[in-house]
């Protein structure tokens, strides 16, 4: 008996060092490929904003090692010579002038000494004067709104939505190298010029943020907004919305493509030669599987995300369409409910977002996918009439 409660003991000592050894084994293992992760400091800057930041960063890293190893060997000191266990007795003194100005007037100093850096990268910051182009963003629920204002691509407009593949997303398919960081259009703006953003919103507050230009600013429904940042290197940057902004908030990245004023001007034409292509005739009478075709790939870049490849939604918040009341009765209640929204729910209004073909398609392409098989065709006239009521 003795000797059996010898070896239970013994088991029991052994239980804690042997879990001890197999976590810190299993912590060497994983540190390598944790370590393999880490990105330190900011992104490489590539506007002379953001430089300025990166040196502000930098320098106020070194002033707070500074103070934090000067205030960390004093308490050392503190606690090593004058511990009770050595003896020492506690001061009986009250105030000490010199010590109190010193610590008020120190950093008051340093604080000083930050603010005029500071300010002064804040007020370039905002500066937005005499811009070469001039951009608007609009955040939608969940991709972005480009129009050229000003500039050779006046007039320039588009949406820039994920191109993140679904299969990724679902852990289908292995991982990019820009997942959830690319776009299927990004902006397209010319290396060297000063460019001009002024964000708003269409239904919630986003944010149009690049590191690498050192910009962030919201993008607030009802109010205009502006920044800007004139890019030193050709590339592609990228950034992601960072305010929260509801379900698919992590799926709407922000892709800036720099370009040489060559380039630029190819785009441009390329651009306009495509919007006069693709100019919408109202008169235009589009068969069933046209607008099928049209339909679902509207349908894919803009209602996936909620109502689901498959039509079944993610109720109660995102309802399904499949069999849905909506969808199956009038198509003018239909035509109504995406062209305006919905108030108080995620249904955004797509009135302001897509042409009268895009919504003639997609409602098109919902009353006559999955199970709803009514047959009806939708021309784009139908809707222009009924966006003039």
């Amino acid at each position: 008996m003795a000797r059996n409660s010898n070896n239970n003991r013994d088991t029991n000592r052994l239980r804690p060092a042997f879990a001890g050894r197999l976590c810190a084994g299993l912590l060497a293992v994983l540190s390598g490929v944790a370590n393999a992760a880490w990105e330190l400091n900011l992104q490489e800057p590539v506007t002379a904003v953001a430089k300025r930041v990166y040196e502000l960063h930098s320098l106020l890293l070194w002033v707070i090692v500074v103070i934090f190893v000067g205030v960390f060997a004093v308490v050392a000191y503190s606690l090593v010579f004058h511990r009770k266990s050595k003896g020492h007795q506690a001061a009986t003194f009250h105030d000490n002038t010199a010590v109190e100005l010193a610590w008020t007037i120190v950093p008051t100093l340093v604080l000083i000494a930050i603010a005029f850096p500071a300010t002064s990268a804040l007020v370039n910051m905002r500066d937005t004067s005499q811009p070469d182009l001039t951009v608007k963003v609009t955040g939608y629920q969940w991709k972005w709104g480009y129009e050229y204002l000003t500039g050779d691509a006046a007039g320039v407009k588009y949406m820039s939505v994920l191109a993140t593949p679904r299969d990724q997303i679902e852990n289908k398919a292995p991982k990019g190298e820009h997942y959830l960081l690319e776009v299927d259009r990004p902006l397209v703006v010319p290396v060297g010029k000063k460019v001009r953003i002024l964000t708003t919103a269409n239904d919630v507050i986003h944010n149009w943020s690049v590191p690498a230009f050192a910009v962030k600013t919201d993008a607030v429904p009802g109010f205009l907004r502006d920044t800007w940042f004139r890019a030193e290197k050709e590339g592609i940057y990228r950034g992601q919305c960072s305010e929260l902004c509801g379900k698919d908030h992590g799926f709407m990245p922000v892709v800036v493509e720099v370009v040489s004023e060559e380039k630029y001007a190819a785009w441009v034409a390329e651009q306009k030669t495509q919007l006069a292509a693709v100019a919408e005739d109202p008169d235009k009478v589009w068969a069933l599987d046209e607008l099928l075709a049209h339909g679902e790939k509207v349908y894919t870049a803009n209602c996936a995300a909620c109502h689901q490849a498959n039509g079944e939604g993610l109720p109660p918040v995102f309802p399904a369409l499949d069999g849905s009341k909506i969808v199956m009765g009038p198509k003018q209640a239909h035509l109504e409910l995406v062209i305006n929204g919905k108030p108080g729910t995620a249904m955004a209004a797509f009135g302001a977002q897509l042409s009268d073909t895009d919504i003639a398609a997609v409602v098109a392409y919902e009353r006559n996918a999955w199970t709803n098989k009514l047959g009806e065709i939708i021309q784009p006239a139908e809707v222009k009439a009924l966006r003039g009521k």
